[in-house]
């Protein structure tokens, strides 16, 4: 099946869910655009008062040529430009071409069919009269200068211009009144709803009336059928002012038919296009379908001009394929909190980190992912698409795939388990009074895309569009396709958690998790099946490899010297952490430091801590025993596996008791710091 069958059957079966009106896909004959000026006429078509809108997106009534227009002449049937209904635009001093009269026809025409509505009349009735500026200016919507011409730019600088000058588009400085976007009420006891963008059976008048007068009748590539053919294809994807195209062929003098068609201007008007034949209500119903997907964040992810939709053609809700693991609700399964206390000040429990949980993350996301299956029929079908635009007026599909619903979430599943790992994130705990306080957990969750893409490339992103979509493009395919990940973007995370100098505390600590998830998820799915191996998501004691114990290793100094500081209230970074990137080049030399500075906080705590002293030496003392002397004197630089070490480690530290002395203190000594 192809993407637009798909969509086809996409905007069948969404206008047939139990939602509301406004939350279905947008109707046939119809674009979105946003509205600038709503002016109130009466039923005779008299005019009672206007006013700017500000932030309003209307769906109005739209001929084909006229929803696809990028520039030329091409009225909306009803709600446009004052460039197009204002008969006295020219005499006000508009500087564009007046399309009043081909606006005022195409509004007669449809007034005088059998599908006439009795608001397009008291509108007809009002616009003929040719005073739409003269009303708007005496009413203060619209503005004149002193030769009683439209104003391009407020001349008072000192004074708030009107409101209609802050809602317009402008350009160098300068706007256009005439491309003010006029929506209409009609108030009479005849007209149920007054707002004629909200009125339904005006819509289906509409709708009646344009597939009545639509072109010439041909075979549908898509649907099978003979009915009048498509020879503009929609636009307005994204946004209301979108005007990239998935369907154009307009160029009838380059090469885009050469060797292939012969198309030109009369043949088309004739026989419509050789090279997409395409019914009007078909690529219509599609392109509302994939607009209406892109609207709903359940379903789509947004970056710039890049869109990626995930949707089950019944309408039925399927797991979005890009975030993180916490966004599943999955009651926050097995999180760490970072010296939680309770209201008597006293640590609480808090959950063992010397058995690896990962078995339980897997079987708590089946269980959630459970539900997804259950409402999946197995003959559903899933598609992914991924949209880009390389100019203004051009998209392409960069991603398209259909899948069966039980290997979607499988994949999803699989994603999820393989990329798995502690993540930092911050909650946000009510109180009874005051402000919410916040709380650092590690709950076990694969990092979102997003937070992937920012630890990866850091602040290179905030100027470089084209990397970020690149991101996207080659992570999709890991996610719905199982494919192994780059090792480019597992060597770049590591090299950033393995310098936390150059990051805020928050930022390193992000970078650490979503690095560990990276080098794990790698070594899950590498391209070479007799080097994947599994790492567990807690601390492995029982691992000698050189890499995880060096990291452990680093941990323990790390933490030894964090607690030294703290109790002398010293607010500084810790040498571990200063060297750190330098210990994954030359872990051996490296160490030797970092250990020969821990000596000082050693003789320190002998007398101050001498319990939690003891405990750490212990396990300094059982980490240096599982290494092979060799491995430990070895100059070769440490892998990612180090991190994992590093970050299990850590974790462990940040809850483990101490004797009862130690720990009260350290509580004081936690939030204190």
């Amino acid at each position: 099946m192809s993407w637009m069958q798909s969509l086809y059957r996409t905007y069948e079966a969404g206008m047939k869910l139990d939602i509301a009106e406004d939350s279905k896909p947008m109707p046939v004959s119809h674009t979105i655009q946003n509205a600038h000026i709503n002016i109130v006429i009466d039923g005779r078509g008299n005019f009672r008062r206007a006013t700017v809108l500000e932030k309003t997106q209307i769906v109005l009534p739209a001929t084909e040529k006229s929803a696809g227009r990028s520039s030329g002449e091409a009225a909306h049937s009803l709600a446009d430009k004052l460039q197009y209904i204002a008969g006295d635009y020219k005499a006000y001093g508009g500087e564009k071409a007046a399309y009043f009269e081909s606006y005022r026809q195409q509004l007669a025409d449809w007034c005088q069919s059998d599908h006439r509505h009795p608001s397009a009349q008291a509108i007809l009735n009002y616009v003929t009269n040719g005073q739409v500026i003269e009303d708007l200016v005496a009413y203060q919507i619209v503005w004149l200068d002193e030769h009683g011409k439209l104003l391009r730019a407020w001349p008072d600088e000192e004074c708030e211009p009107p409101l209609l000058f802050k809602v317009l588009p402008k350009e160098k400085g300068k706007l256009d009144q005439g491309n003010a976007l006029v929506c209409w009420t009609v108030e009479d006891e005849q007209i149920e709803c007054p707002d004629t963008w909200k009125d339904g059976s005006l819509q289906q008048q509409w709708i009646a009336y344009d597939s009545a007068n639509a072109g010439i009748k041909g075979l549908c590539f898509v649907s099978g059928e003979m009915q009048p053919l498509a020879l503009s294809h929609p636009a307005k994807l994204r946004h209301s002012g979108d005007k990239a195209k998935l369907i154009s062929s307009n160029d009838l003098s380059g090469f885009t038919f050469k060797g292939r068609f012969t198309d030109s201007k009369n043949s088309i008007q004739e026989h419509g296009l050789q090279s997409a034949g395409i019914g009007i209500v078909t690529t219509q119903k599609a392109h509302n379908a994939l607009r209406w997907l892109i609207s709903r964040p359940k379903q789509a992810f947004r970056n710039g001009d890049q869109a990626i939709v995930a949707w089950a053609i019944s309408g039925k809700q399927i797991p979005n394929p890009l975030v993180a693991t916490t966004e599943f609700d999955l009651d926050n399964f097995d999180e760490i909190d970072d010296a939680v206390q309770s209201s008597e000040g006293v640590r609480e429990s808090v959950i063992d980190h010397s058995t690896d949980v990962g078995q339980s993350f897997a079987a708590k996301l089946t269980t959630y992912m459970r539900g997804y299956r259950a409402s999946l029929s197995d003959s559903d079908q899933i598609s992914i698409m991924a949209i880009d635009s390389a100019t203004p007026g051009r998209m392409g599909i960069t991603y398209y795939r259909e899948t069966l619903p039980q290997e979607y979430i499988d994949k999803i599943t699989q994603w999820h388990t393989d990329m798995a790992w502690p993540q930092r994130v911050v909650v946000e705990i009510p109180q009874t009074k005051g402000k919410p306080k916040s709380k650092i957990t590690w709950p076990l969750s694969a990092p979102s895309p997003y937070t992937m893409l920012q630890v990866v490339y850091g602040d290179v992103i905030k100027s470089n569009d084209s990397l970020k979509k690149s991101f996207y493009e080659r992570l999709v395919p890991c996610v719905l396709e199982g494919r192994a990940i780059p090792f480019d973007l597992v060597k770049l995370s590591i090299a950033r958690a393995s310098n936390p100098a150059g990051q805020e505390h928050w930022e390193w600590e992000r970078a650490l998790g979503v690095a560990c998830s990276l080098f794990r998820g790698f070594y899950l799915r590498h391209p070479r099946t007799e080097q994947r191996m599994e790492f567990t998501m807690s601390l492995n004691t029982s691992n000698t490899s050189r890499d995880y114990l060096y990291g452990r290793l680093l941990a323990l100094a790390e933490r030894l010297e964090e607690v030294a500081l703290r109790a002398a209230n010293v607010n500084r970074p810790t040498t571990a952490n200063r060297l750190m990137q330098r210990f994954a080049d030359r872990p051996y030399e490296t160490w030797l430091t970092i250990y020969k500075q821990l000596d000082p906080y050693i003789r320190q705590m002998k007398t101050s801590r001498p319990g939690f002293l003891t405990n750490i030496n212990k396990e300094l003392d059982a980490v240096m025993n599982l290494f092979d002397h060799d491995q430990f004197i070895s100059p070769k630089a440490l892998t990612g596996e180090f991190l994992l070490g590093f970050h299990c480690q850590r974790l462990v530290l940040n809850q483990k008791p101490e004797t009862k002395i130690d720990t009260k203190l350290e509580t004081t000594e936690e939030h204190g710091a």
